[in-house]
């Protein structure tokens, strides 16, 4: 395992990184060093908008001052739109994509309509208006491109960390976005394709993304890739309780003094309060992490 182990880190670069952000980093870069695998970063600025320009660079800096540095040349997704259009279109091909012309008002309308105002993380779920068994279009212009979910798509995985998951995609997502209204991709999408493009093997990163990983694992069955192993670490939190995030007031990294900032990062992982170095956080990895869940 050791020879084929392959880990990364994604950020966004919507701004630099804070203490939660670390704390994934740190996470993933440890997981890879202690199967003796390799650690990649990627920076994820698909969603062009949300981007601050600076921002990517910044990160870069901050991970190279805590000593992590990418074994490989860093990857852009925004340099990679070639590649998720090629994918999207044998989907489209194999009937597991289809056009959609839904505003937002209009899945709010149809959902109101029949009943079920179902809503998650403050996202309607998409009810299949747009399906072609239903009509498609039905002379809407097309806005956006829908994965087409299969007939069962209750998918059951094993999380490292939180063990066995379960979630049924169709009662809880619908049909969901590979290829936005505005033109942009989106975020499942890109992100399967990279990881199986960079051979990753293991994810580790947090929980707060455990609910994207069974839409990722149908993307992957689709389109014939492998599954990675996961691991989703334990959120680092605002004062108000919510996961630490620029939104809710997170502040930029201090790295006047990486190790305490570090030490500061290891202390949600389990690992001790103090840490002289980063062999003896790796040590600690070991026991605690890697040791104690299946690899």
């Amino acid at each position: 395992m050791g020879a084929t182990y392959r880990g990364r880190f994604a950020p966004s670069p919507t701004g630099p990184l804070h203490a939660g952000s670390l704390v994934a980093a740190l996470a993933s870069w440890l997981d890879a060093r202690a199967h003796g695998g390799s650690w990649l970063v990627r920076i994820e600025d698909v969603d062009a908008p949300r981007c601050v320009p600076g921002a990517a660079e910044l990160i870069l800096r901050q991970l190279a001052t805590c000593g992590l540095v990418s074994d490989e040349p860093v990857v852009w997704q925004s340099q990679r739109s070639d590649r998720y259009q090629q994918a999207l279109n044998p989907l489209i091909e194999q009937g597991h994509a289809y056009p959609c012309g839904c505003s937002r008002k209009d899945i709010e309308a149809a959902l109101q309509a029949h009943g079920a105002s179902r809503e998650r993380h403050h996202i309607a779920v998409y009810p299949g208006t747009c399906r072609p068994e239903r009509g498609g279009l039905q002379g809407k212009p097309a806005r956006a491109w829908r994965f087409q979910l299969p007939d069962l798509a209750e998918v059951t995985w094993t999380d490292r960390r939180l063990g066995p998951q379960t979630q049924d995609v169709a009662t809880e997502v619908g049909d969901f976005i590979l290829k936005r209204a505005d033109g942009l991709w989106a975020y499942q999408l890109a992100v399967v394709l990279d990881d199986a493009a960079q051979g990753i093997t293991h994810v580790v990163r947090g929980e707060d993304l455990t609910d994207n990983t069974a839409r990722q694992i149908l993307l992957q069955r689709a389109l014939g890739l492998p599954t990675p192993a996961y691991l989703h670490t334990p959120l680092v939190l605002g004062a108000n309780g919510e996961k630490l995030s620029k939104q809710n007031g997170a502040q930029p990294l201090d790295l006047s003094d990486p190790v305490r900032a570090l030490n500061t990062a290891a202390l949600p992982l389990g690992l001790p309060r103090r840490t002289a170095s980063m062999a003896q956080a790796l040590a600690h990895w070991t026991q605690v992490w890697a040791n104690t869940w299946p690899a």
